[in-house]
């Protein structure tokens, strides 16, 4: 399993981290030409803004749209964004997937906050049926999704924070800031 990790800002290493201890080969994608022979791709949790412009600026916006035809994507917190068909703004997306996403939802930095999440998609792997504890740092929010998108996850009060279309995966907070693999390994799934 190849699995490349967008490796212009953000938090890529610790996915890499992540993927390498499941067994996967990361690579690093910087230019279109390294994402020959993936079978995914990890646009990691950044600053949307600046990894869209990024991505112009090295010619991989419609590399990256065009891998998104035929592979597995998965957008953490930034990364959706980038995903996302509209943010609510002007700034460089992907627009690959039928959500549209609110940046920065919960507030700053400082209102940065943990929660425990039931998945259920993850049950799968997990007998016990925890809770999957995740991390939210100045987060985005799905405020809606295409009638081909199904909600993987939701805080409390029914708002989304995971989605899934067909192999394009997106979470609103960072699952490589925990131990907790299980979320890596879904997306392992969806990309064989």
């Amino acid at each position: 399993m190849k699995i490349g990790v967008l490796a212009l800002q953000g938090d890529f290493a610790e996915h890499q981290v992540m993927l390498e201890s499941l067994g996967a080969e990361v690579t690093q994608v910087r230019l279109p030409s390294h994402l020959d022979g993936l079978n995914g791709l990890i646009i990691p949790g950044g600053e949307s803004t600046t990894i869209g412009k990024l991505a112009i600026s090295y010619g991989l916006i419609d590399p990256l749209r065009q891998f998104a035809k035929d592979h597995a994507i998965w957008g953490t917190c930034a990364g959706a964004i980038l995903l996302a068909k509209d943010a609510r703004r002007s700034q460089p997306l992907l627009e690959v997937m039928d959500i549209v996403i609110e940046r920065n939802a919960f507030g700053r930095q400082v209102d940065s906050f943990e929660v425990d999440l039931d998945v259920p998609c993850l049950s799968m792997d997990d007998k016990q049926n925890r809770p999957f504890h995740a991390v939210f740092i100045r987060a985005p929010l799905i405020e809606s999704i295409g009638k081909n998108v199904e909600a993987l996850a939701t805080l409390g009060d029914g708002r989304i924070v995971a989605a899934r279309q067909g192999k394009i995966l997106t979470t609103s907070f960072h699952p490589e800031l925990t131990h907790d693999d299980r979320f890596h390994r879904y997306f392992m799934e969806l990309a064989k």
